[in-house]
């Protein structure tokens, strides 16, 4: 009897650690069922599954969840980075500017513009690491400094990618990443967000790194007295965070044929929000890409059928806005028992 009284709560226990564990998958999957029942259907067809209109999802929230990605290692270790959206920027002003008024070619641009973003990012970890400085300061200055950066580098206008061979036209090959592959029908960037996605799981499940990035964020003086190299961990999280914003702002620039000073604006938000919905600890050491992943998928489903449905943008905002708030109330209930 005492065996099968005990064995409740072990069971009730381990069934709160799974609706905790995997409460983005969860309300994923909630979401687009709610998404096919309430679909506007034509000629017989729900408009919600039809395959173009599921892989437009993916394509709408690529740069988003590429961003997401860095930002879940950032906050993991108990940081913030606010300046991913003008990092974004920056980077798609880079690349316009590269390509159309320096006339260089994509695989150099590519690369100048990474280094930019991952460079900016290093700076932002010594900022935290070294000089004890707070992650949401340091980064919402770097906020500020890489939105006046693209600023004068653009010269404060947007810049219109046009591609051929003439002077002051980027060459073709760029335009790719506005464009589909297996026979048109899975989007570019898509496919970018999920080979990001699918490093980033990698790295957090087999490498010591990982490791390092949970401890820091569960206890950083615990883990420091443990041998883990704190403060290298901190600046290295914040590099590939930057490389990443550069990453999404090269696949802005390629969607768009155009690269802005304002591109990215609030984009850190939506970041954030993914994270959060995604099951991730903002007090840090707690969640994963793939809570992320359905993090941002969850958000792309939900605004995808709001928009099939014709509902109000400003609705759009306040239903977004009330299922981050959900979620963060989720983590507020969570018990510390449960990883």
């Amino acid at each position: 009897m005492t065996a099968e009284l005990t064995g409740v709560p072990a069971r009730r226990h381990d069934v709160l650690a799974a609706v905790f564990r995997f409460q983005s998958l969860f309300g994923l999957v909630l979401v687009f069922l709610a998404a096919v029942v309430y679909s506007p259907s034509k000629n017989g067809h729900l408009l919600f599954l039809d395959s173009g209109n599921l892989f437009n999802v993916v394509r709408s929230i690529s740069e988003i969840g590429i961003l997401a990605v860095g930002m879940t290692l950032v906050i993991l270790i108990g940081g913030i980075d606010l300046s991913v959206g003008s990092v974004l920027g920056l980077a798609s002003v880079g690349s316009a500017v590269l390509l159309v008024n320096n006339d260089l070619g994509v695989v150099p641009v590519v690369l100048a513009v990474l280094a930019i973003g991952l460079g900016f990012g290093l700076l932002q970890g010594i900022a935290v690491s070294q000089f004890k400085i707070q992650a949401f300061i340091v980064t919402l200055a770097g906020m500020q400094i890489a939105r006046g950066l693209a600023r004068i580098w653009s010269g404060g206008q947007g810049i219109t990618i046009t591609y051929g061979d003439a002077p002051g036209q980027a060459p073709v090959v760029f335009s790719l990443l506005g464009e589909r592959t297996f026979d048109g029908v899975v989007p570019i960037p898509a496919l970018i967000f999920v080979v990001v996605a699918a490093l980033a799981v990698l790295l957090l499940r087999v490498s010591a790194f990982s490791r390092h990035v949970y401890a820091i964020g569960g206890n950083e003086k615990a883990a420091r007295l443990s041998g883990v190299p704190v403060r290298r961990v901190k600046i290295v999280v914040f590099g590939v965070c930057g490389l990443l914003a550069a990453l999404a702002g090269i696949v802005h620039a390629g969607q768009l044929n155009f690269g802005g000073p304002n591109d990215g604006a609030m984009y850190e938000l939506d970041a954030i929000a993914a994270v959060v919905i995604g099951g991730t600890s903002l007090s840090g050491g707690r969640g994963s890409v793939v809570g992320t992943v359905a993090g941002a998928l969850l958000v792309g489903v939900l605004r995808n059928i709001l928009a099939l449905n014709n509902v109000d943008s400003n609705v759009q905002l306040l239903v977004i806005g009330l299922v981050i708030v959900l979620a963060a109330g989720l983590q507020r209930l969570r018990p510390a028992s449960v990883s």
